[in-house]
């Protein structure tokens, strides 16, 4: 039987209304907003400047950025909530352990004493340690911190008793005096020194630039599919490192990080100075594959052993896999 015309016309819309459906749904799915988790570090907070001036927008991509705490945002990467993660170097490769792969396409900046060694009052030296009780969230990067510091003064993490805890748990143990010292990062650190009057750093990431980097890490599949828009996310990331390092701003970036944690901009100030912005020449220069902790390459090694000696992951990663400069050149 042939269609009429009319049949054929009638066809031909229902056909031509469901193509153009079907191109909604896939335009749709293509402007779905990337989702990224960061929480609260001098590095990641940074990303509120970007997102309170509205530059993501203006680069052309919907990035839709979620609070989280620290370990609480790895876990939402890893149960695939969301397109990337805000991580140090070492935790990326942990995370990637566990079955959850990312890599690492921005380096915010590297540590540079936010990190540290706070001991109570009448400790004034790492030797001083000898003998005494460490609080520190094993496995996790203070934890290698921790051993740099020890291997600083002559000892090794058989000359004191390691006290395991959550990070956050730190500045109230060390109050309480359950142990002698702590190794936290900020603002874990810096409470610890409020809390404990006569409470000083003895060793802190500045002694050894490099042991932790802060990354945005992102999905492989993620990466594969909207390259280009991740590409807009970085050249955002470059503007606010240009922002932040012009003195001229400085009243602003204090005021949007620091309402971003609840802290006034005088309390927020000093945590600045213990975080090494990268911009994107600084940035490239650091992704350089090469040795020692210059470069988030040779960092990742030194990490990858010292996870490895830990039983934290049982064989060593592929750990040149989390990183792409791509966006670097």
């Amino acid at each position: 039987m042939h269609r009429s015309p009319i049949t054929k016309l009638l066809v031909a819309a229902a056909l031509t209304f469901g193509l153009v459906l079907s191109l909604g749904t896939v335009n749709a799915q293509a402007k779905a907003p990337l989702k990224i988790a960061y929480s609260d570090w001098p590095g990641w907070v940074a990303w509120e400047i970007g997102i309170q001036k509205g530059w993501f927008k203006e680069a052309g991509v919907d990035a839709e950025f979620i609070w989280f705490e620290y370990v609480p945002s790895m876990d939402a990467f890893a149960a695939g909530k969301v397109d990337a993660v805000t991580m140090t170097n070492g935790d990326a490769l942990v995370v990637g352990s566990q079955g959850a792969p990312s890599v690492g396409i921005v380096v915010n900046d590297y540590s540079n004493g936010n990190d540290m060694v706070v001991a109570k009052p009448g400790i004034d030296s790492m030797a001083q340690l000898k003998g005494k009780k460490i609080g520190v969230e094993v496995g996790f990067v203070d934890h290698l911190l921790l051993l740099n510091a020890l291997k600083s003064a002559g000892l090794t993490e058989a000359d004191v008793t390691v006290v395991n805890m959550p990070t956050d748990q730190t500045p109230q143990a060390l109050s309480t005096g359950g142990v002698d010292a702590i190794a936290a990062w900020q603002p874990n650190s810096g409470q610890a020194l409020k809390s404990v009057p006569g409470s000083k750093p003895v060793f802190t990431s500045a002694n050894v630039p490099g042991i932790i980097y802060d990354l945005l890490c992102v999905s492989p599949k993620s990466l594969a599919e909207r390259r280009a828009d991740w590409a807009k996310v970085a050249k955002v990331w470059f503007r606010i490192v240009d922002y932040i390092k012009n003195p001229a701003n400085r009243k602003d970036v204090l005021a949007i990080m620091a309402a971003r944690v609840g802290l006034t901009p005088e309390e927020y100030a000093p945590l600045m100075k213990g975080t090494y912005f990268l911009d994107k020449k600084e940035g490239a220069k650091h992704f350089a594959k090469a040795d020692g902790l210059g470069s988030i390459s040779g960092s990742n090694k030194v990490v990858d052993v010292f996870n490895v000696d830990n039983k934290v992951y049982a064989k060593p990663m592929a750990a040149d896999e989390y990183l792409d400069s791509g966006f670097y050149k």
